[in-house]
């Protein structure tokens, strides 16, 4: 989500007007920006990859080219959030701000670090995180990576979450990157 900071460094220093005046529709401008966002960010993946490997994490070939859609169709929504926070705001301390109020909860809610299911975990906890899109994005990489007895959801259900969460932020980000002065 953090990506979108670089619409607001363009904003900052003209080359958004130079953008916004092209003659291209927005909507290209703002999936330009979503796949290059997204390409640094699974780029920002892979490493992580490579750097388990260097710990002694065994990473099967054939898992790492699985896991690679999963990573990209997960960034797609989160880098769209962070272009259409990015589209209204001005300065880099806001957007700050505002991305650990939306990132944080996300990524504690998502069952990245602790688990959201279980005797201990209260109901409203499992509700909160079945809204949020992370957790479909984290539960189909431990599918992928783990295997299906980790699963909270089967792989098309994460999928399909994924892929709705997708095309909903994709619709408001280019209305809103269309607005944007």
């Amino acid at each position: 989500m953090f990506m979108g900071i670089s619409v607001i460094w363009d904003k900052e220093f003209g080359f958004m007007k130079e953008i916004l005046v092209a003659p291209i529709s927005r909507m290209s401008s703002f999936l330009g920006k979503m796949f290059g966002d997204s390409t640094d960010a699974v780029l920002q993946g892979v490493i992580v990859f490579f750097l388990g490997i260097l710990l002694g994490v065994k990473i099967d070939f054939v898992m790492f080219l699985a896991v690679l859609p999963i990573m990209l169709l997960t960034t797609f929504g989160l880098v769209s959030i962070g272009l259409t926070i990015a589209s209204f705001i001005t300065d880099l301390e806001s957007f700050g701000v505002i991305q650990s109020f939306i990132n944080l909860p996300m990524f504690f809610l998502s069952g990245a670090l602790f688990p959201i299911r279980g005797d201990g975990v209260p109901g409203w906890l499992q509700a909160a995180s079945n809204l949020n899109p992370l957790t479909y994005g984290v539960d189909a990489l431990r599918t992928l990576i783990l295997g299906g007895g980790q699963s909270l959801f089967p792989l098309y259900v994460d999928l399909a979450v994924i892929c709705t969460f997708d095309v909903v932020m994709i619709i408001v980000g280019t209305w809103t990157f269309s607005r944007m002065k």
